[in-house]
This record gives structure tokens, C-alpha cells and sequence, in this order.
């Protein structure tokens, strides 16, 4: 079982938590205000597009061109799609990019980093620039990718980073004492989403003025206080999933295609953040898609006799199946996956996304999730060495 001592203890949370994970999701409302000003400052708010692109190209290191991509491509009125670096390298400063050969004139490319020295993305500008092809990023102000969108007559946007962020040396003096990394900021993907929801904004592809950005950052600061530490489990939802999903192999489940990429956000979270496997799918094609797990031994209750017989202190149990679903403020109540988890015994965890602006709307979802992911991130299990 999950550690539910440390779960209800701020103090002992803030001591597991030397990356400083927790403040960066907590403060995601007060960095979607300082990216909004600064896109503001770079001069977005004067800008006057020229119709719109017939689609939008999202390129970058890590995972946040396809998640951008996909939450961005469920709210606007234009195909956007990842470009993903071609062949395989073991460092964001040896990937490189190739647009693909339909990319031109009616197209647009947006760039997206939280460092902005990486070559293939400079190279990428030089590209878009020799097609035609319009371009903007995200990038930190002075890095040699603004310098090079600036010369391609590009937008460039700047990265707005966090108000501390512990360094390589902090983390890893603290972890293990002498090794160095990069060291994790979970609150860069709102840095990155807001200019570009600003952007999109502002060429009639989605509606996300400044007040729907106020209040997206409103949002997240609710639920910051709603899904944050001092919050205790009984009535913090987040500390709530985290508890369900120990030991549990998540199928992250969606009803409603304005919810369906903050699933697949939260099954990406879970891997890279926390550490747990887990698989997301959209409703109603989910129950086939999961159909052979659901069947399977990772199943609840299908233990064999001579997993009856275990010793449950030596060998702890293994994952087992949990269904998590979320859902869309005010639609018909999910039969058809009630039905399935019935049917196989699964537990079945229910997420109806509060009511809001389609921004508003996944905004507390991704708190919600980013929170849960978190605090399985810290909490290990009861009994664990960790």
C-alpha cells in the first residue's frame, strides 16, 4: 500500500520532494500570468495575421511538441500536428528536424523549448525560412534560436521560467550526493502553452483572449490550494487518485474529445514523472482497445492457487488493473465502461472535468493529474527501501 503517513504530511512531502517538484506544480497559475505578460511585451498583442495557415507544424525536444499538439489540436480550427526529429540521438543538442515536403507558404511552424540553444531547431528556422513557411517559437530571450527566428522574420516568444527552480548540483547533491542532471520543471509546459494559446488566439483559430488566460491561471491557483500538500487525502482528490493508483496498472480512459489529451497527458506524466506504467484510449473504442488486458492476468481476481498461497510480506502483490475515467462537464453518465468494469471486476476511478471554458476545463484537469502524478513521484510504498 502507498504510504498514506507521508501522503498526509506536508513536512515530510517537502523533505521526499528535494527536486522541487510540488512548488512547480503549484504555482502553474502564477507562470501562465508571467508567460501571458511576457508574450504581451514581445509585442503578440499588436499582432495582425494575414488569414489562416492551412496547418500548424509543432517541433522541439522532449515530450511537450506532442503533447501542445494534441491538447492545441482539440481546441482549434486547423490541423496541427507534431513533427517528430528524425533518427535517433541521445541528447536534445544532436536531434534535428526535416519539415515534411508538403510544408510551404500556407503553412506555420512553432517551435518550442525551454532552452533554445539546441542546433537542429536553428536549423529547422533556416528550413521554414527557405520554404516559405512561417515561423514563431518559445524560447528563452538571448539563445541563439531567437537570434535565428528574429533573422528569418519569426516571432520569437519568450520562455517565462520559473521563480526558482533548484539546480543540477541541489538535486543531485541531495539525491545521491555527487552526481549532476538536468533537474525537472514541471511547470514548463504551461510556459510553453500559454504564448502559444495567445498566438492561436490571435489568429482566430481557437478563443483564448486575455481573460480566458486570467482565468485559466485562476483556475490553476484553485486548485493548487484544492490538490496541494496541506490539502489532507479525504478531501484532496489528487492525494484521493494517487492512494487508488498504488500498485495499480492505470488505464486512463476518456469521454469527450476536449478531455481525451489531458488522459493521454496523465498516462505520459505517470511513465516519465512517477515512474508507473500506464495506457490511455478514448471512449468507446477503449473497451476493445483494453479488451485483451481486461481478460488477462493483470486482471483483479484472477490470481492462481498458487498465488493464494503466497507470502504476502516477502512478495508483495503485483499490478493489477484500474480503470481511471474522465469525463466532460454534463454529458450522459458512461454506461457502456461501468458496464466493462462490472463485467471484469475492474475498479473504476471517475473524473468529471468541472464546468468552464474548454482551456478552463483542462486546465484542472492537468492539475489534478500533475498533482496525483506527483505525489506517486514521492511517495514510495509502505515497507519500500526508497
Amino acid at each position: 500500500m502507498l504510504d498514506e503517513a507521508l501522503l498526509d504530511s506536508p513536512d515530510a512531502l517537502a523533505r521526499a520532494d528535494t527536486g522541487g517538484l510540488l512548488p512547480g506544480v503549484a504555482a502553474a497559475g502564477a507562470r501562465v500570468r508571467t508567460a501571458a505578460r511576457a508574450a504581451a511585451e514581445a509585442g503578440l498583442a499588436d499582432l495582425k495575421p494575414d488569414g489562416r495557415p492551412r496547418t500548424i507544424i509543432i517541433a522541439g525536444p522532449g515530450s511537450a511538441p506532442t503533447q501542445l499538439a494534441d491538447l492545441l489540436g482539440a481546441l482549434a480550427a486547423c490541423p496541427i500536428l507534431p513533427l517528430a526529429p528524425t533518427g535517433s540521438a541521445p541528447t536534445a543538442q544532436e536531434l534535428r528536424w526535416t519539415l515534411p515536403g508538403w510544408a510551404g507558404p500556407l503553412d506555420l511552424l512553432l517551435l518550442t523549448t525551454a532552452d533554445g540553444t539546441e542546433p537542429g531547431l536553428t536549423s529547422l528556422v533556416e528550413q521554414a525560412y527557405r520554404r516559405g513557411c512561417t515561423v514563431a517559437g518559445v524560447a528563452p530571450a538571448g539563445t541563439p534560436l531567437t537570434g535565428a527566428l528574429q533573422q528569418a522574420h519569426g516571432l520569437a516568444l519568450p520562455f517565462a521560467p520559473p521563480a526558482y527552480r533548484p539546480t543540477a548540483t541541489e538535486v543531485y547533491d541531495a539525491v545521491y550526493g555527487a552526481e549532476q542532471a538536468i533537474p525537472v520543471d514541471p511547470g514548463a509546459f504551461w510556459a510553453l502553452l500559454t504564448p502559444l494559446l495567445a498566438l492561436t488566439d490571435r489568429m482566430g483559430l481557437l478563443s483564448a483572449p486575455p481573460d480566458v488566460v486570467e482565468a485559466v491561471a485562476d483556475r490553476l491557483d484553485a486548485a493548487a490550494d484544492r490538490f496541494g500538500p496541506a490539502a489532507e487525502t479525504y478531501r484532496n482528490p489528487a492525494k484521493t487518485l494517487a492512494v487508488e493508483l498504488a500498485h495499480s496498472l492505470p488505464l486512463v480512459w476518456s469521454e469527450g474529445a476536449t478531455v481525451a489529451p489531458a488522459a493521454r497527458r496523465f498516462a505520459a506524466v505517470l511513465t516519465s514523472l512517477a515512474g508507473r506504467p500506464a495506457l490511455a484510449a478514448a471512449l468507446p473504442e477503449a473497451i476493445a482497445e483494453h479488451g485483451a488486458l481486461l481478460d488477462g492476468t493483470l486482471a483483479p481476481g484472477t490470481d492462481d492457487l498458487d498465488d493464494f498461497f503466497r507470502d504476502r510480506v516477502e512478495e508483495p502483490d503485483g499490478l493489477k488493473l484500474r480503470i481511471v475515467l474522465l469525463r466532460e462537464p454534463e454529458t450522459e453518465p458512461a454506461t457502456a465502461a461501468h458496464e466493462a468494469a462490472n463485467a471484469h471486476g475492474t475498479p473504476l476511478s471517475e473524473i468529471d472535468a468541472a464546468d468552464g471554458s474548454p482551456a478552463e476545463t483542462l486546465a484542472e484537469l492537468l492539475a489534478l493529474t500533475d498533482f496525483a502524478a506527483v505525489y506517486l513521484a514521492l511517495t514510495p510504498a509502505e515497507g519500500s527501501s526508497a
